[in-house]
């Protein structure tokens, strides 16, 4: 029997504001536990929340930019539930009103265009975080993060496979960071990820039992947990086997899903409207402001560049893939007016030496990146040389200019210095010069290469092959 996987996607993104949705506690990473706290996060009584206009306006940022419905009267409800690290014993968020609904966005897996839909998209308060002792049987409560404002994004269950589940991650996430109102730090809980997955026969309508795997923090946890869970499911229903309706945790080290709880359902939690906050209305100015306000989106930019800078497609996927990358591609080919050339510099040499890491730390500034390909452009510095220059770069974060003087790395375009070196070469070896007179033309690599190792790849590479092909044709 073949089975369909049908999977959906519950996106937790914490919006960048510098206080919490409901008071004016700052929501900074990294405090010292419990010290970003007061009455209304700790939900003592007598403390009411008043809402953070900018949470509403982040929101309506991803409404509008992915196409969405906005709900121009939403309004708050307490979705009650215990848990250690929620003081007041509900949660502050959005039920049967939402502040938006019904968007959708673009994934591209192997070549193959989809569109995704989001079934809503609301406004909620994070919990608190618990830190467990492995030596002693107890937990720590840090309610830091009590309060920091939340956009639950809540996809349509239109994903096949685990590799369109991480497509659709990315893009939620590139679209938040172009948006600049979430960080996207996974690693700090800025960005997670809760997924719902259940199979099917192939052809049947009816969705399968589910399961739903909390909490994780990486694209690669994300792919690997949904290809596990789809393994394991296939396996139960071949053999007659229910699959059980609960809460899976992804376990990395052993590559295996673990139970956390049986899942509760909507009526579970049991919502009810928040008498402590009045409905949200949304004005048409306010919507006019947002909309006139929206940055070029991710689609938009690689369409661009491959419009105006005449990249392959695979390129511009690449470099509009965060904000930061794309802006260092615009600033580098403005010093050198050569986008192939650079894009090519950015996804082979300096990708490389990123190593995963953000474009933000690396050393060379991207006016420095196009200052050192416009010296190769303009005959100053070999592509050879440029390669060594770029190492110095790196390590130094000094300019290509200042490197080259220093090392003395100008190019020899000097012909009639270049012409004694040529007509020496030949010299030395005679049997190569007649086996290239004989119509061996590919020897022509082989004498630039021994010109280049005497001037230590300083040799002008064009004038080199003028001049040996000068002097072999003789």
């Amino acid at each position: 029997m073949e089975f369909e996987t049908v999977i959906g996607l519950e996106v937790h993104a914490q919006l960048k504001t510098d206080s919490k949705i409901f008071c004016g506690c700052s929501t900074e990473f990294g405090a010292p536990p419990n010290t970003h706290t007061c009455p209304v996060c700790l939900g003592l009584p007598g403390s009411l929340p008043v809402l953070n206009k900018r949470v509403v306006e982040f929101a309506l940022k991803m409404g509008v930019a992915t196409g969405s419905e906005i709900n121009r009267v939403n309004q708050f409800a307490r979705k009650n539930y215990f848990y250690p690290d929620l003081p007041k014993g509900y949660q502050t968020s959005q039920f049967d009103k939402p502040i938006i609904e019904h968007g959708s966005v673009a994934i591209d897996v192997e070549g193959e265009k989809k569109t995704i839909g989001i079934t809503r998209m609301h406004m909620e308060e994070d919990a608190g975080k618990l830190i467990h002792d492995e030596r002693e049987p107890l937990s720590y409560v840090d309610l830091n993060r009590t309060g920091t404002p939340l956009l639950e994004i809540v996809s349509e269950p239109d994903l096949r496979s685990p590799q369109e589940a991480s497509a659709y991650l990315k893009k939620i996430h590139a679209i938040l960071r172009y948006l600049d109102i979430c960080d996207g730090n996974m690693q700090e809980g800025s960005f997670r990820c809760d997924a719902n997955i259940s199979l099917r026969p192939v052809g049947e309508k009816t969705l399968g039992t589910r399961t739903e795997l909390k909490n994780m923090n990486s694209f690669r946890n994300v792919q690997a947990a949904l290809e596990y869970e789809v393994r394991r499911q296939r396996d139960l229903l071949l053999e007659g086997e229910d699959v059980v309706q609960e809460t899976l945790l992804w376990n990395p080290d052993t590559g295996k899903t673990e139970s956390m709880r049986g899942k509760e359902d909507a009526h579970d939690y049991r919502y009810f409207p928040c008498p402590d906050l009045v409905p949200v209305e949304i004005s048409d100015e306010w919507l006019e402001q947002v909309r006139a306000g929206l940055p070029e989106l991710p689609d938009q930019r690689r369409d661009r560049f491959i419009n105006e800078f005449g990249l392959p497609e695979y390129d511009a996927t690449i470099l509009t893939d965060s904000r930061e990358l794309a802006d260092y591609f615009e600033a580098a080919q403005v010093e050198c007016n050569q986008p192939k050339k650079v894009s090519n510099w950015m996804m082979t040499e300096l990708l490389r030496e990123l190593k995963g890491g953000s474009i933000e730390e690396c050393r060379v500034k991207p006016e420095q990146l196009g200052g050192l390909l416009a010296m190769v452009e303009g005959g100053t510095i070999s592509g050879k040389i440029a390669k060594t220059v770029f190492e110095t770069m790196l390590e130094t974060g000094q300019s290509p200019e200042l490197i080259v003087k220093e090392k003395n790395l100008l190019q020899v375009s000097d012909e009639s210095e270049l012409l004694e070196i040529v007509q020496s070469i030949i010299a030395d070896n005679p049997g190569q010069a007649e086996e290239f007179k004989n119509g061996k033309t590919k020897l022509l690599g082989y004498f630039v290469g021994q010109l280049m190792q005497r001037t230590k790849g300083k040799a002008n590479p064009k004038l080199a092959n003028k001049l040996f092909n000068q002097e072999l044709n003789k």
